[in-house]
């Protein structure tokens, strides 16, 4: 089993910058992948991000690259989201996930394991 929790949504400004973070317990390995999600109100979850627990190779949606980092931390069993330049269209719940495996995917449905979400709004 695995759990996930999420940290550090909030309320920003436009052009701000907003760090989440998802602390991971239970079985990982190190050909794991992390991935983000977010899901505005009102649509479906979409992709943000992944990265490979071992490599750290990653790979990120068209609308955050150049914007959005994702990393990790194995000593700490952590994986962040570094956020920049937000727009309002960045509001969503935020959600980290796990899945196992090595390919760096993008469809929700190939992710095991989903933490609670947190929430990030962005105002303009």
């Amino acid at each position: 089993q695995v759990q996930l929790v999420e940290s550090g949504g909030g309320l920003v400004q436009a052009g701000a910058s907003l760090r989440l973070s998802c602390a991971a317990s239970g079985c990982i390995s190190s050909t794991d992948v992390m991935g983000w999600f977010r899901q505005a109100q009102g649509k479906e979850r979409e992709f943000v991000a992944a990265i490979t627990w071992g490599g750290g190779n990653a790979n990120y949606a068209d609308s955050v690259k150049g914007r959005f980092s994702i990393s990790r931390d194995n000593a700490k069993n952590t994986v962040y989201l570094q956020m920049n330049s937000l727009k309002p269209e960045d509001t969503a719940v935020y959600y980290c996930a796990l899945r196992i495996g090595t390919v760096l995917a993008t469809t929700a449905a190939r992710y095991n394991y989903w933490g609670q979400g947190t929430q990030v709004t962005v105002s303009s």
